[in-house]
């Protein structure tokens, strides 16, 4: 390294973000993710005894995917290549390899490879990484925000290990916040944060730790050399949301909304409704769950919910925003509060269960229709009974396949309108069955 190579990279120490600058080099000062890495856990034993293996590492942003990724290497003396899969492709990957077998020849040095986002590869670019990863030629370090069961391949997923880091707590971002106020790469203890200003910057983080160093930085660049709350909230402007809208918060928003309203709590619906509007998703988007949660989970017992919902989507395309939340907080609530029944959603599932069991069973003869001679001669429609022909437009009939007849695919409950189905369903397949009403039986 010459002179100028040493006064570029010194330059590059000053100039980085205080997350960077304070990357840590030593398991010990890592902060969080003490399930991994603490005392006796899988990821510090396995970083002790050099046995790393290739690891998919799946979490949130800002919880020190890509500082482990670091750690690991140093700790384990590998040289450390990184790509990121947004901007690499198979012919970064060739090359990396390439490098890696040279380095074991040469120095019988072993390579770590860190894959950002690893997610965005395509099965073509991942299926480059396999035989390499199987074959030891490099050790596979993934970052992913997503679920990496959704996102990556079978045969990728089966040669590595998914560890799942968490948001890190408030105490642990206050100990890192404390840390960088202090420490000499950080703000060197010229800048005194106060307590509340600390608690602000927490809160506003959302269990990310990049982004609370990022916003240390900024309320200390104004506020100079106190940061009180104050200076914080006018740094700061508000508080990001922690909603991805393509990552793996986006669904555990959603199901917390969909599970809201299924569970008939209007008030949670209501703000997990409003957490995705105020982080920006597409009210269409949640329109979409909605139409499908009146079917699949309030179904014939309001059988008005789908209407609504419908309905309410229609208006949101006349108004748009905002006066389309009204429409969208109505169907919402209406939803929340309607009787529930997942009697449709079982109802294919089991029809769907004999399909494919019995296969395609033959239609029976008198539900042919009888096109030609031929098939008249066959007895096609032969005994069909018409239904408005006889008192009250119904007729005991038989209309499964033989092998089937009897069998129940819906099961009504006995919740809302959804009752009176259910009484109606019983009174026909009573008729049907031939059986005498029962003793108190409803009809």
């Amino acid at each position: 390294m010459d002179l100028f190579d040493h006064a570029s990279r010194q330059d590059e120490a000053t100039l980085a973000p205080l997350a960077e600058r304070l990357r840590p080099t030593r398991l010990e000062d890592f902060v969080g993710q003490e399930h991994l890495t603490g005392e006796g856990r899988f990821l510090r034993r396995a970083i002790q005894h050099d046995q790393v293996p290739s690891l998919i590492l799946w979490g949130p942003p800002g919880t020190g995917k890509t500082t482990l990724a670091h750690l690991i290497a140093h700790s384990t003396g590998a040289a450390f290549e990184s790509l990121s899969a947004v901007l690499s492709g198979v012919k970064e990957i060739r090359e990396t390899v390439a490098r890696a077998q040279e380095r074991w020849k040469m120095r019988r040095q072993r390579t770590l490879l860190f894959v950002d986002e690893i997610h965005r590869f395509n099965k073509g670019q991942q299926d480059a990484l396999l035989p390499h990863v199987e074959k030891g030629t490099l050790t596979l370090i993934g970052a992913t925000t997503e679920n990496p069961s959704f996102e990556l391949n079978a045969a990728l997923l089966s040669r590595t290990r998914v560890i799942t880091l968490r948001g890190l707590e408030e105490e642990e971002l206050v100990a890192l916040l404390r840390r960088a106020v202090a420490d000499p790469k950080g703000l060197a203890g010229k800048v005194a944060v106060d307590d509340a200003a600390l608690a602000f910057i927490v809160q506003a983080s959302g269990g990310d730790a990049r982004k609370a160093l990022t916003a240390l930085e900024a309320a200390a660049a104004h506020g100079g050399t106190r940061v009180d709350k104050a200076t914080a909230e006018e740094a700061l402007q508000h508080k990001a949301l922690l909603y991805d809208k393509a990552g793996e918060e986006h669904y555990t928003v959603v199901s917390a909304f969909i599970k809201s309203m299924r569970g008939s709590d209007v008030d949670a619906a209501l703000y997990w409704m409003t957490r995705m509007l105020e982080a920006g998703e597409d009210p269409v988007f949640i329109f979409r769950r909605m139409v499908i949660f009146a079917s699949e989970d309030v179904g014939n017992a309001d059988p008005r919910a789908l209407g609504v919902a419908v309905d309410a989507l229609r208006a949101f395309e006349l108004m748009g925003l905002p006066e389309g939340t009204l429409p969208l907080t109505q169907a919402v609530t209406y939803l929340a509060l309607a009787p529930k029944s997942n009697a449709v959603l079982t109802a294919y599932a089991a029809a769907r269960a004999a399909v494919t069991e019995r296969g395609a069973l033959p239609v029976p003869p008198h539900l042919r229709n009888a096109h030609t001679k031929l098939t008249k001669s066959l007895g096609y429609g032969a005994g069909y009974k018409y239904p408005h022909n006889f008192e009250g437009n119904y007729v005991p009939e038989q209309y499964l396949p033989e092998p089937l007849q009897g069998s129940r695919f819906y099961t009504p409950t006995r919740n809302g309108f959804e009752r009176e189905m259910a009484e109606r369903y019983e009174e026909i397949r009573r008729q049907v069955e031939g059986r005498p009403r029962e003793p108190g039986e409803e009809g």
